[in-house]
């Protein structure tokens, strides 16, 4: 069956032939637009509470289900990693903090982890106070420091069923259902996640408590971060928690209900919170709707115009073309496509099998959007690229040429008329990559995974995304191209603490475990000392 082709603004930019082709040695290609951002143009970067905060059973969270996917069993992750700690981010808010302000960003997004604050779900069941009161010091913190919270309400992590007890790592995980007030209250055990339209109320309930507690101080919501991607991995080919393997129905079954959820969503906050908190919402695009279910005109005209801007995310482009061959394999959502896609191989490999650094894929679609849905205020939410595999050094120049590249032609896309209003780049930390576990990092910060401390060490590109943000774009070719060489400079230094960081290590672990004992030996020899005094004196 032949779906119709629509735009996918994650990850993956698929050129349709009406937006043309550009070869490399191009004028667009090869020129570099010297200029400035508009006043008041947003800079800022991202990252998601599952892959950061750790704390995976701490006050109170319940479990995810991307918690049971990592525990579940060998193979499910890179390496059988766990988030279970991640960046520990929940116990380093202050020191994360002080790196955006070391960045200088306007706004920083996070998502707020959907068990953490209500661990069953379901907030007739048990709000989670320690998890509110995590959140709120978190965006009062972020407001003290001039930092805007841009707040995305999922991503990806579900909640789960309560587990009896923690899990063996060899062991398959053993559920238990929990009864409150009656109820067996499970959103993956028992309705099956996003494949259940009972998920829209659950989550309307749960978006509107978040508003409740806080848009007092939050003015920009993300309703779902990647929709296309966690339908598709997570309901199609299993590679993502749930690890569902529904081929050719679970992609769009699980995409109907989200998009009426996030609709569903917009209404509560459109109705009873945004003439009291005067904040905004956004909508994801990019879901492929052309297998099974259908709404009705009533849901079309209730779910039409659901949206205060448009964020976009994107990272790198393919070419397209019809594929001329029948598949072999059954239904799925990437035959319904019925595409092939193509690489350039003179594009920049960055390391990773899918990742190319193609920019002016960027200007494209930031166009393609402007003119497709209508003019929207556009703030790009993700855009970054991971570090080459195997390399640890904080030297990253790939990502400065990669930063480079794609926000001038961004600037151009503005030039051209596109209604940009921010850019996040992806991501303030390396952290836990999903189904990569640690292996892929696209953070401006280093994270040493292996110290129980999780240090985080400044990379070459932190000094040249605040060059940008500083002056605001790109104001000459002399200073430009001198940011580039202060960047590699000031990351040698850091590099040589990284080096060090295995013996620093070993020394804080010896003393750790030495002082206490010699303290210990100390007051024991002190006590038979003064003991044979005594005895001596008698």
């Amino acid at each position: 069956m032949k779906s119709v082709l629509a735009v996918t603004l994650w990850w993956v930019l698929l050129l349709v032939s009406r937006l043309g082709a550009t070869r490399k040695g191009s004028p667009e290609e090869a020129s570099f637009y010297y200029g400035t951002f508009p006043l008041g143009f947003s800079w800022g970067v991202g990252s998601s509470a599952f892959q950061t905060e750790g704390a995976w059973d701490q006050d109170g969270k319940g479990p995810s289900i991307w918690d049971a996917f990592t525990h579940s069993g060998k193979g499910k992750v890179l390496g059988d990693e766990t988030a279970d700690v991640a960046c520990d981010g929940y116990y380093k808010v202050q020191e994360d903090i002080i790196l955006l302000k070391e960045l200088h960003v306007n706004h920083y997004r996070f998502s707020l982890s959907w068990p953490r604050l209500l661990p069953t779900g379901v907030r007739a069941d048990q709000v989670n106070e320690k998890g509110i009161k995590f959140y709120s010091d978190l965006i009062d913190a972020l407001l003290k420091s001039n930092i805007t919270p841009i707040v995305t309400l999922h991503h990806w992590d579900l909640p789960q069923a309560p587990w009896r007890s923690r899990p063996n790592r060899d062991e398959s995980c053993v559920w238990n259902s929990v009864t409150q007030g009656g109820r067996r209250e499970l959103l993956q055990v028992k309705y099956g996640g996003w494949q259940n339209v009972s998920m829209t109320k659950y989550f309307s309930d749960y978006a509107n408590m978040c508003f409740e507690a806080f848009g007092d101080r939050v003015k920009h919501w993300v309703t779902f971060s990647d929709p296309r991607t966690m339908a598709e991995k997570g309901y199609e080919t299993g590679h993502h928690a749930p690890g569902l393997k529904l081929h050719g129905t679970g992609l769009y079954k699980a995409a109907h209900h989200i998009i009426k959820a996030h609709a569903q969503a917009w209404h509560s906050y459109n109705s009873t919170w945004r003439s009291k908190q005067k904040g905004r919402k956004s909508a994801e695009q990019g879901l492929d709707l052309s297998r099974l279910p259908v709404f009705t005109l009533q849901e079309k005209s209730y779910i039409k115009g659901t949206s205060d801007f448009l964020g976009l995310g994107h990272f790198t482009t393919r070419y397209i073309t019809e594929r001329n061959y029948p598949s072999r394999q059954g239904p799925s959502y990437q035959n319904d496509r019925d595409l092939v896609e193509l690489v350039d191989p003179n594009w920049p490999d960055l390391g990773s099998k899918w990742l190319y650094s193609v920019p002016w894929g960027f200007r494209r679609l930031l166009n393609f959007a402007q003119t497709q849905y209508g003019d929207p205020p556009i703030y790009v939410m993700e855009n970054g690229a991971s570090q080459k595999l195997h390399c640890t050094q904080l030297c990253d120049e790939w990502r400065i040429q990669y930063l480079k590249g794609y926000i001038n032609e961004m600037l151009k896309a503005i030039k051209d008329g596109a209604n940009i209003k921010g850019y996040t780049s992806w991501s303030l930390l390396d952290k836990f990559e999903w189904e990569k576990g640690y292996s892929d990092r696209y953070g401006f910060y280093y994270v040493e995974f292996n110290n129980r401390n999780k240090p985080r060490y400044p990379k070459a590109s932190v000094q040249y995304y605040k060059k940008i943000i500083t002056a605001n774009g790109f104001p000459s070719p002399r200073e430009v191209e001198s940011w580039y060489f202060q960047a590699l400079e000031t990351c040698s230094i850091n590099n040589q603490m990284l080096a060090a960081e295995p013996l620093l290590s070993h020394m804080q672990m010896a003393t750790e475990i030495m002082v206490p004992t010699v303290c210990t030996l100390c007051v024991l020899i002190a006590a038979v000392l003064l003991m044979l005094l005594l005895r001596s004196q008698n």
